[in-house]
């Protein structure tokens, strides 16, 4: 599979966005499909920057922002959690993976996860982590397909698996659901492994379930979370939650090594805070995700789309007629998925209205008119 997200080389087809420089330009500054990495910042998380940015406070994280941060974050996953506010997702996922890992251990993860298509081999040029990849019909794990990499304990030819890494929601647009979780979670800690989940749509994932953030997380077994913020209304700020304290060691250090450490941290966990504190991160994500599913409703009846995956969340994968995509991108950007199969990815973010939706779907009907 050709999988082009929020992270890769857009089709060719798909016209340059700068706003500052043209807008003119059929995509400049307007509503996107690509990914709900394009969106703003949320109008809240704007003013709670606003409210930190007085005084001085001390720097590296001794502030009373992430003092709060460690507070919020305890009431959404438990008490026993260490918070590490960072500045992006693949810092996140690379540092909750060096603390879990020895240096000759190894990661099973799927083969469509975010850690082995989309972070440029960080996790093994950095971290120096070895990826053992599974093909998955839905992005999802399952203790079987675990088994397929989870082996060869001992031997010391092989890298030793040592970590499961599943995404919330996956990068298909799937939702492991508690049982899923705490069943993958059993069977890693059955074999002396651990295991992380990469939660960049984290809330997405919990408003789809309809589930507090702890159900599939601290309560299922889950030892590190790599907390998104970004896809969800944040500036740019990430953290690693570490749920069991035994599993991963070194963070304050690690964090530091990576570049991760910001100097004026109260500006990474006032989002953050401001996120979780309420409900904005509930809200903004519940939006989303019913944003996709009216995106998903409005196609369906559309000659020649085909919706190929279950819309779980704030993503929706369809196949697109030849040159429809490509017309269309004129007028929205979006990525193609799977350029062999004309399968393309849409995405729907906290911003995205209820009138975003109607015009592309309006505009997709003209172009399948035009074929």
């Amino acid at each position: 599979m050709t999988a082009l997200n929020e992270s890769s080389t857009p089709s060719p087809a798909a016209p340059a966005e700068d706003p500052a420089r043209d807008d003119d330009a059929p995509t400049a500054g307007r509503v996107s499909f690509a990914s709900d990495n394009y969106a703003g910042v949320h109008p809240e998380v704007i003013e709670a920057l606003a409210r930190a940015n007085v005084g001085h406070e001390i720097a590296y994280g001794e502030d009373r922002w992430t003092a709060r941060l460690h507070e919020v974050m305890s009431h959404h996953f438990g008490g026993d959690v260490e918070v590490f506010p960072v500045f992006n997702g693949t810092g996140a996922n690379v540092l909750s993976l060096q603390a879990l890992l020895p240096p000759w251990g190894a990661v099973v993860c799927a083969e469509t996860a975010h850690i082995h298509t989309d972070e440029n081999g960080a996790p093994e040029r950095v971290a120096g982590i070895k990826l053992l990849p599974v093909a998955t019909p839905d992005g999802r794990l399952t203790p079987e397909l675990v088994d397929r990499q989870a082996w060869g304990w001992g031997d010391e030819h092989r890298a030793q698996p040592l970590v499961v890494s599943i995404t919330q929601t996956t990068e298909l647009g799937t939702c492991y659901t508690p049982e899923e979780v705490r069943a993958l979670a059993d069977h890693a800690h059955a074999r002396g492994m651990r295991l992380h989940l990469d939660g960049a749509r984290i809330s997405n994932a919990a408003a789809s379930l309809d589930v507090p953030l702890r159900a599939f997380t601290s309560d299922a077994g889950v030892d590190v979370v790599s907390f998104g913020g970004t896809k969800n209304g944040l500036m740019g700020a990430e953290a690693v939650v570490v749920l069991d304290p035994a599993a991963a060691t070194g963070l304050p250090y690690l964090r530091k090594m990576n570049m991760q450490l910001a100097s004026k941290m109260r500006f990474i966990s006032a989002q953050l805070v401001t996120l979780l504190e309420g409900d904005l991160w509930l809200r903004s994500a519940r939006h989303a995700n019913g944003m996709a599913r009216r995106l998903r409703d409005g196609v369906a009846g559309l000659p020649g789309v085909r919706v190929v995956r279950p819309v779980e969340a704030n993503a929706v994968f369809a196949v697109l007629p030849d040159g429809v995509a490509d017309r269309l991108r004129t007028r929205f950007r979006f990525y193609d998925w799977d350029v062999a199969t004309g399968e393309v990815r849409w995405m729907c973010a906290f911003d995205t209205t209820e009138a975003d939706v109607d015009a592309f779907v309006a505009a997709l009907r003209e172009e399948l008119e035009r074929s």
